[in-house]
């Protein structure tokens, strides 16, 4: 796809979705009526293209004349008219016309969670955090996503209160609107559940998650080898009921039969049962995993992948894959700018965030079809996603030109270092505040 018709598909999505502007301005009656230097699509398009700057700055780069720019003061009461919902319908719009959506291809999805550190805001109860032994107040919000690992492209969000934060509720969420009709979900620990297992599996997916490898979790309640590798197959049927029978089969036959208690989720079971009722089951065939990951060190993982194509070989180099989400929230925050916002509202921010997300799927669809000159080198190469994204945004503002945008990234270019491994360094979480914005 040339870098044309990706900005071409960008701009008619903000078109197509402004034609429905009164179902997402606070006052239909009233907001955008009157004609301003700040019109709808100006003020949706000036939002997307943001980067780190201070306002005054960043409308200086997108208003040429000086004539016709206005002041940080308009732009803040004009973008406050706008809900973010039409953020979240411009980038799912957009994402899908990025995606072929083949029912014979298998699509790869990661999903993970990342919070988002706002500007402190003691009334917004679903995200604040108290001061606690010294240290300061806080607020977070955080974000769910679906990353394909393919495309390099966030497919999907969930943005929550941390305090309210269901990272499983996201996921079946994400998956039951998804159009992809055929798709492999890769999650790490924290994603176990059998509730979340039933969705992908009524979707018609695939699931690969790593899960507790100690006496905590579904591992726990299995009776699996005692050995320090193995491949399972579990057929379980779970249900609701506990009569006399139900809790022997619960206790003699652990990998065929279990137990979900009524005040745990699960959308396929009935949450209220009376005695004369039958007993209902819902099947979950799964298997356990468990391989060699270092030479002391052990992984397990639950998948309905099929065993002679997948072999614990081939789940070892899929669930690697995963990486590329946790990757991707980097550049999210320090590359497009999602530790920088221009508000102190929730709804303003929740604005930013999706169209950082918007942001980072124009650049990402656009480098990846950058052809990088091939060359007898000790590595292979990649482009610099610091460099494209900031050179996509110049193209976005018609700065730049499509050859000139393809020049830049195909000359600015990183080596891929395979199986580097290194100790994580664990920093806290940083807020760029608005007294010390890099300008």
């Amino acid at each position: 796809m040339k870098p044309k018709h990706i900005k071409k598909l960008l701009l008619s999505e903000i078109t197509t979705t402004t034609q429905n502007m009164l179902d997402y301005v606070v006052n239909p009656k009233v907001d955008f009526t009157r004609n301003r230097k700040l019109p709808f699509e100006k003020i949706v398009r000036a939002i997307i293209e943001m980067e780190s700057k201070s306002i005054t700055n960043e409308m200086i780069d997108i208003f040429h004349d000086v004539s016709s720019l206005p002041s940080a003061s308009a732009f803040v009461q004009q973008r406050q008219k706008i809900k973010p919902e039409f953020f979240r319908d411009i980038f799912k719009g957009f994402t899908n016309k990025l995606q072929n959506h083949s029912h014979s291809d298998l699509t790869i999805l990661a999903v993970d969670g990342s919070d988002i550190q706002i500007p402190t805001n003691s009334e917004d109860k679903k995200s604040y955090y108290p001061s606690v032994n010294g240290q300061k107040p806080y607020n977070l919000l955080h974000l769910n996503a679906l990353y394909n690992l393919e495309n390099h492209l966030y497919t999907d969000v969930v943005l929550q209160g941390k305090h309210d934060a269901n990272e499983h509720s996201a996921l079946q969420e994400m998956v039951d609107r998804s159009p992809i009709p055929k798709a492999l979900v890769i999650a790490d620990r924290g994603y176990e559940s059998y509730h979340s297992m039933a969705h992908i599996q009524e979707k018609g997916w695939y699931y690969l998650i790593r899960i507790k490898d100690g006496t905590r979790g579904i591992k726990n309640g299995l009776d699996l080898p005692d050995e320090e590798e193995f491949d399972v197959n579990i057929d379980l049927k779970l249900t609701r009921k506990q009569t006399k029978e139900m809790k022997e089969l619960f206790l003699k036959d652990k990998n065929h039969y279990k137990l979900i208690a009524h005040s745990h989720p699960f959308d396929y079971l009935p949450t209220k049962l009376r005695k004369k009722d039958s007993v209902a089951f819902y099947e979950l065939k799964f298997r356990i995993v468990r391989f060699k990951i270092t030479e002391d060190t052990y992984e397990t993982v639950i998948t309905n992948l099929d065993a002679k194509e997948y072999t614990p070989t081939n789940l070892k180099k899929l669930y690697a894959a995963r990486w590329g989400i946790e990757t991707s929230f980097r550049d999210l925050k320090y590359t497009i700018g999602m530790l920088d916002f221009h508000s102190k509202k929730v709804m303003c921010i929740q604005q930013e965030i999706y169209a950082h997300l918007i942001m980072y799927n124009f650049a990402e669809m656009i480098t990846s079809h950058v052809v990088i000159e091939k060359k007898q080198r000790k590595y292979t190469y990649k482009a610099n996603f610091t460099v494209a994204a900031h050179v996509c945004r110049l193209f976005l503002r018609e700065k730049t030109t499509s050859p000139n945008l393809e020049t830049i990234i195909a000359r600015n270019i990183i080596p891929v270092r395979p199986n580097r491994h290194r100790k994580r360094i664990l920093t806290g979480k940083v807020f760029h505040s608005f007294l010390y914005r890099v300008a």
